[in-house]
């Protein structure tokens, strides 16, 4: 079973929405100028900078971009191309091909039958 571990949200600006969800939930905001993304945690991380809390999830704000004009959820598989083939198997598409992250795995995006958008994420080993 694939377990959700990451969402974004999107901004379109940056400083208003660290203002917003710091303020309204007390998320740890870190901002990441360099990539236009900023680190949520809504609970604590372990010195991995994985959640302390099992089944909680940490997430990012990113600038809004028409491959996910809305917040996306992030599920963990195995591999990307695997996945991949099974969700056009089941009818979705592909909106994002699969894109390497430095030191970290792997991201792709794709729609579900109902056209909403789903992220995938796969970690190196």
């Amino acid at each position: 079973m694939a377990r959700v571990v990451h969402f974004e949200i999107p901004f379109d600006d940056k400083a208003r929405a660290i203002k917003f969800y710091a303020s309204s939930f007390d998320w740890q905001l870190n901002d990441m100028p360099a990539m236009n993304y900023v680190i949520a945690n809504t609970v604590a991380v372990g010195e991995d900078q994985r959640p302390k809390e099992p089944g909680a999830i940490n997430g990012g704000l990113t600038e809004r971009n028409m491959e996910a004009a809305g917040p996306v959820v992030y599920v963990d598989v195995p591999s990307i191309d695997d996945a991949i083939e099974k969700v056009e198997a089941a009818g979705g598409t592909v909106v994002t091909p699969k894109t390497p992250i430095p030191n970290m795995g792997a991201f792709a995006r794709v729609t579900n039958t109902e056209g909403n958008v789903v992220g995938l994420f796969s970690q190196n080993p």
